[in-house]
């Protein structure tokens, strides 16, 4: 049939169907033409356009409806007829085929189906769980009836038919019913909560439909048993998706009287042949496509458990083996198929188990670990696309209703719904939840799911990622009802929405567990959940905080009162508990806030800057509760915290060099001549240049070595300046200038740039007197300023010290505290020890005469670098570390417990540090290269230069590394100058946060085989 290039009412076809949104116009009129639709005072057809025009994708719904037509000619007659004249046809079948290509290729593909939503009395009826169940079983041919009795060879479902036939008969009633929630979804004939439960109410009606199914294909030899499935997940919680998967766990019992372990083991045979059959039949795919998986994963032990267990051993494993998040995955569990009161029996004797969990004292690490995971999973790229796992997604919500119910429902049985808004509304019928957040949650997360479903409608595929195809966007606009105006396109609209309910959904997520506990301390508004001081223990209890008495006392002492002080704590507290929490000790975090905000008290920048700057304050919680040096720090110098704005690029943080810390601190005490304020002034400088890199390397912003150079350029920079006041105080009481240059030489990892938070300054001090002087009076001199420089750094002080060790001094501690340059040269020219060699491998400049120093290095290198290293002088090296190890290493613990000691124990940094240190010896006076007072460096030389075998330099830099990332981190967790990993889980937790879990976990065996490397090394086995 032609139209004429013009209609009557004045516009062309094209025209009037580019005005009605369709985007191919001359496909779009091609097609119209062919169904009769395009004479516009056919008041039928242009009701029919028109409902096209407000499908989600007209030209999808008008290609639908061609195909549709064409398939069955007498069938098209009638569709045409119908949609001119029935409303509720036209608007839910035209919705449907704009919306889902999935449905529209079945429509397609069975073109009778079409009048499943002409009767609108069978379409607004909601379908009961037994009327499906009744369609689905009669599909396969089983009676829906009569009990199936498994394993006896009397179910009859699908006699006679062929497999590939059952299937295709189960897919084909199964989108049926879809058909009819999407037709009334799409309409807004029925709410998300009915339409997530009906769909459920399917799903469990297919699973009974595909045990059936398996059912039949069992041998008649076969033993009887009762055999239930229990819904989990989304399916347990009668919450589905449209397109999702259905997680189970199968429960089975021998027959009455069958019983005995034979008995039980051939029906739990039979159980899972039966369990079997039923994942493959909803699996497997067929001519009309595959139903959904089956996913059992949640059962005991997951995918290495079996796959079937009887009521005991389900009731055994829960009881004895559960993890924390096993528990809260049966907080879904439902009774969906099968044998529905063995199912019942399951329920009962598994979900009171569900409220212990809220009891274990791992529940706050482990739902966090959890968290973790989840939203590790996600490429950062994706995360804000993704529904269902991004921030602000419905995994969100999900988790937050569900760890309060964990928390809660053991003591309140009125919050233990499966679902999750009924238990959200339970929740806020308890008080556990404000009103109006509650309200707010729900929107969203209706919202949300809404969304989740119109994608997975669009190609019956399992997704939840928005697109980020044009088309595809202004797809999902429209299928959520947003058309756009002069303002701002329907795409524009939908976006705006999704991000604010992303945004409210994860204020939300992070309020609902901790405002609350304002309201057992604090005035509150009148919506807000108000928890009796009994529930916010329990609540703070299972959120991680240990101390519970003490935390409500902190939240009290932060939030009473009227002042504006009192109402910005209860702005911020809600959301910095949950930060604390994340961490290992929140307790720790909470009480140092307490100190740095009563320290502050009415500071006029700090809350606010806290509250207006929310990066500084997420900043400043997780360090609190990650660090206790640095919550010392920051509470004996709160101002510090200036140095966590981030709004100029970190600039704060960025860490300084030696020189310009050595300048500004020697500025600082030279204005001074009150000795001991002068250094005071000097070691608060250090200390705010000591939590500048704690932060910087807490926040992992700098490296390890980064971190090692700071460490020894601060502590240089505090010894110069305590050097030279030591000098100036010194030359005033002797009215004077010194008859004597002096320098200070590092020694060990001060020397070797290699210092660590719980480093001592390991020095020698070298003098020469001036002309003129007399060597007893400038020994006096120089040790005079060594004994001040000592004594001043030693002074009590609100700051981690730094102790001048001169230990390794010729002749040790019993030596002169200060040597000279010829009694140096004396001494290592007669009498110097192999140990003492080897400690002038790692001497460097610090402080004091740079030309005395350069005549001290030039004067011992044949003595560090020697080439007359004997066999003897090895054996030595050797008993030396054996000594050092076995007597100094982590005093008090038990050998096998010596690899804690991250520094001298089995593996430690010393082993590394000694094996570089023999590689020098043996060949520095040869190799210049080596002649580095690092250790790495050494390694890397030692392999490139075929000393040591590549391998094994790999293996003992990669301990080093690791040992010194732990060794940092314990101090950085504990605030203790400690080389021991801490047994207390809490701090072992910590310390894992810090240097990493996967660094911890492995490092008794990456320990172990540095300790053999290193043994292998020392002795001669491996290298040369």
């Amino acid at each position: 049939m032609s139209w004429p290039a013009e209609h009557p009412r004045g516009s062309s076809l094209p025209t009037r169907l580019a005005r009605l949104g369709f985007s191919d116009v001359t496909r779009a009129a091609a097609s119209v033409e062919r169904l009769g639709l395009g004479n516009p005072d056919d008041d039928g057809a242009e009701l029919v356009l028109g409902d096209l025009a407000a499908a989600a994708d007209p030209d999808l719904a008008l290609a639908a409806l061609v195909r549709m037509a064409e398939a069955e000619p007498h069938h098209g007659k009638d569709l045409l007829s119908g949609l001119r004249f029935h409303t509720g046809l036209r608007e839910r079948l035209l919705a449907v085929l704009g919306a889902s290509t999935g449905l529209g290729d079945h429509l397609v593909r069975h073109s009778e189906d079409w009048r499943l939503l002409a009767d609108d009395a069978s379409v607004l009826s909601r379908p009961s769980a037994y009327g499906l169940r009744h369609r689905l079983l009669t599909a396969v041919g089983a009676d829906p009836d009569a009990p199936i009795t498994w394993g006896t060879g009397g179910a009859t479902a699908a006699s006679g038919w062929q497999h590939a036939e059952i299937l295709d008969a189960l897919r084909i009633e199964h989108t049926r019913a879809l058909l009819s929630i999407a037709a009334r979804d799409l309409t807004g004939m029925i709410p998300l909560d009915d339409v997530a439960a009906e769909l459920a109410d399917v799903a469990a009606a297919a699973l009974d439909a595909a045990l059936a199914v398996a059912a039949a294909g069992l041998p008649r030899v076969a033993t009887p048993c009762r055999i239930a499935v229990i819904g989990m997940g989304k399916c347990g919680g009668r919450e589905l998706n449209f397109v999702s998967d259905v997680d189970v766990v199968f429960v089975a019992e021998p027959l009455e009287g069958a019983g005995g372990d034979a008995g039980e083991q051939a029906a739990l045979r039979t159980a899972t042949a039966l369990a079997t059959g039923l994942i493959r039949a909803c699996s497997a795919m067929s001519r009309e496509g595959r139903l959904f998986p089956v996913d059992a994963a949640l059962r005991p032990e997951g995918k290495a458990g079996p796959l079937v267990r009887t009521l005991a051993s389900h009731e055994a494993y829960y009881q004895r083996w559960a993890h924390t998040w096993e528990l809260q995955a049966l907080l879904k569990a439902r009774p969906v198929a099968g044998d529905l009161a063995l199912g019942a029996a399951y329920v009962e004797r598994i979900a009171p188990l569900v409220w212990t969990a809220a009891a274990r004292p791992d529940l706050p690490a482990e739902v966090q670990a959890m968290r973790r995971r989840v939203e590790a999973t996600l490429p950062s790229a994706t995360a804000e696309r993704e529904l269902k796992l991004g921030p602000g997604g419905l995994r969100d919500v999900e988790f937050a209703v569900q760890l309060l119910q964990l928390v809660h429902g053991r003591a309140d049985p009125s919050v233990r719904s499966g679902s999750t808004l009924t238990a959200l509304q339970q929740l806020s019928d308890g008080g556990y939840v404000g009103r109006e957040d509650a309200e707010q949650l729900a929107a969203a997360y209706r919202w949300l799911r809404t969304a989740e479903h119109r994608l997975q409608l669009q190609r019956l595929r399992r997704t939840h990622s928005v697109p980020t195809a044009e088309h595809d966007l202004r797809w999902i606009a429209r299928a959520m009802g947003f058309r756009g105006d002069a303002r701002q396109t329907a795409v524009e609209a939908f976006d705006a929405e999704r991000r604010r309910h992303a945004v409210t959904v994860r204020r939300l997520h992070e309020k609902l567990f901790y405002r609350p506990l304002l309201g057992a301390v604090a005035q509150l508004g009148s919506d807000e959940a108000r928890l009796t001081p009994a529930a916010a223990r329990t609540r703070l209890q299972a959120l991680g905080y240990a101390d519970t008495n003490a935390a409500l006392a902190h939240l009290t002492a932060l939030t009473s009162g009227v002042s504006r002080r009192a109402a910005i704590q209860k702005t911020l507290l809600p959301v910095m508990l949950g930060w604390f929490a994340e961490e290992a000790d929140p307790d720790a975090g909470l009480l140092a806030f307490r100190r740095v905000s009563d320290a502050l008290g009415d500071t006029p920048w700090y809350l606010r800057w806290l509250r207006d700057e929310g990066a500084v304050a997420d900043r400043l919680a997780h360090l609190l509760a990650r660090s206790r040096y640095v919550s010392d720090l920051l509470t004996r110098a709160p101002e510090g915290m200036r140095l966590l704005d981030d709004a100029t690029g970190n600039e704060e943080l960025k860490l300084r060099d030696r020189s310009a810390l050595t300048a500004e601190l020697l500025a600082a005490t030279q204005r001074s001549e009150e000795w001991e304020q002068a250094v005071a002034v000097a070691r608060a400088l250090r200390r705010h240049e000591l939590l500048r890199i704690a932060c910087s390397d807490l926040l992992g912003l700098v490296d390890q070595d980064a971190v090692a150079t700071a460490l020894t350029d601060c502590a240089a920079a505090l010894v110069t300046a305590a050097l030279d006041t030591a000098v100036r105080k010194v030359e005033t009481e002797q009215r004077g200038p010194l008859p004597v240059r002096l320098a200070v030489i590092g020694m060990g990892r001060f020397g070797g740039g290699e210092m660590g938070y719980a480093s001592d300054a390991d020095v020698v001090f070298v003098h020469d007197a001036k002309p003129g002087v007399s060597q007893s009076d400038a020994a006096a001199a120089a040790n005079a300023v060594a004994e001040e420089a000592r004594r001043l750094l030693a002074l009590p002080a609100p700051d981690p010290p730094l102790t001048l060790d001169p230990g390794l001094r010729p002749e040790g501690r019993q030596g002169a505290l200060s040597r000279s340059l010829e009694a140096f040269a004396r001494y290592h020219a007669q009498r110097a020890l192999v140990w003492e060699q080897q400690a002038l491998l790692r001497a460097a400049p610090i402080a004091g005469d740079d030309a005395l120093t350069a005549t001290f290095l030039e004067q011992v290198a044949d003595v560090r670098w020697p080439s007359d290293l004997t066999a003897e002088d090895e054996v030595e090296v050797r008993r030396l570390r054996t000594r050092v190890a076995y007597e100094r290493a982590a005093p008090g613990l038990p050998p096998r417990e010596r690899w804690r000691d991250v520094k001298l124990g089995p593996g430690g940094v010393a082993d590394v540090e000694w094996v570089a240190q023999l590689l020098q010896l043996r060949h520095a006076h040869e190799l210049a290269e080596l002649r580095t007072p690092r250790t790495l460096p050494v390694l890397d030389v030692a392999a490139r230069e075929g000393l040591l075998d590549p391998d094994a330099a790999a293996i003992l830099a990669d301990g080093w590394r690791t040992a010194t990332r732990l060794r940092n981190a314990i101090v950085l967790v504990t605030g203790k100058h400690v080389d021991v990993l801490p047994t207390d889980q809490r701090a072992a937790r910590g310390v894992a946060r810090v240097a990493g879990e996967r660094v911890l976990d492995g490092w008794r065996e990456q320990a172990k085989t540095v300790r053999s490397v290193a043994d292998d090394v020392l002795s001669g086995k491996i290298g040369r």
